[in-house]
């Protein structure tokens, strides 16, 4: 995409201004899902996903009202762990030790940070002012909760054929 040139005389000058691109919610929106290969019935259920505690608390304070991620974190968990066990079982996994020591490995912080990278979540969180500053987006907890949290909110969208199906696809090769 070539950007926007802008050519601004002034007395004795002149010079070009290039303007950058401007991405509205509707366009990250759509590259996130593009991203996670789910669209949403309900796109409030992904932008409260990808919402952290101190962002929302940021706009509290602004008068604005905005829901953070955090019991979608916890739905998503519980979600991820059922969809693992499934597939687990399905793959040929039989004893409920071998399940459970398979679960925890795929279910570490590291992984789903790792899911989280691949498929490019960390530039659409809505991270807090200091949370930006430090780079929270790229930190493995920030990008395995938000994760979570996106599992919850697929769940809440589609329900649980929707969340199996989009763990089924993030978790490919490693079940």
């Amino acid at each position: 995409m070539i950007p926007d040139i802008q050519l601004i005389f002034r007395p004795g000058e002149m010079f070009y201004v290039f303007k950058p691109e401007i991405r509205n919610d509707a366009t990250m929106t759509e590259e996130i899902e593009n991203n996670l290969n789910y669209h949403f019935h309900h796109r409030k259920l992904l932008e409260r996903a990808l919402t952290r505690k101190a962002f929302a608390n940021e706009q509290g304070q602004r008068g604005i009202s905005s829901e953070d991620q955090e019991i979608y974190c916890t739905l998503g968990d519980a979600v991820l762990k059922t969809v693992l066990i499934d597939l687990l079982i399905r793959s040929g996994v039989t004893t409920p030790d071998m399940i459970t020591r398979r679960k925890i490995e795929l279910e570490r912080e590291e992984n789903l940070a790792a899911i989280g990278r691949k498929i490019n979540i960390g530039p659409y969180i809505r991270l807090g002012k200091g949370e930006a500053k430090h780079n929270a987006g790229e930190q493995p907890y920030v990008l395995a909760e938000t994760f979570e949290a996106i599992i919850g909110a697929v769940f809440l969208d589609g329900g649980y054929a929707s969340a199996e199906m989009c763990v089924k696809e993030w978790f490919e090769g490693l079940y």
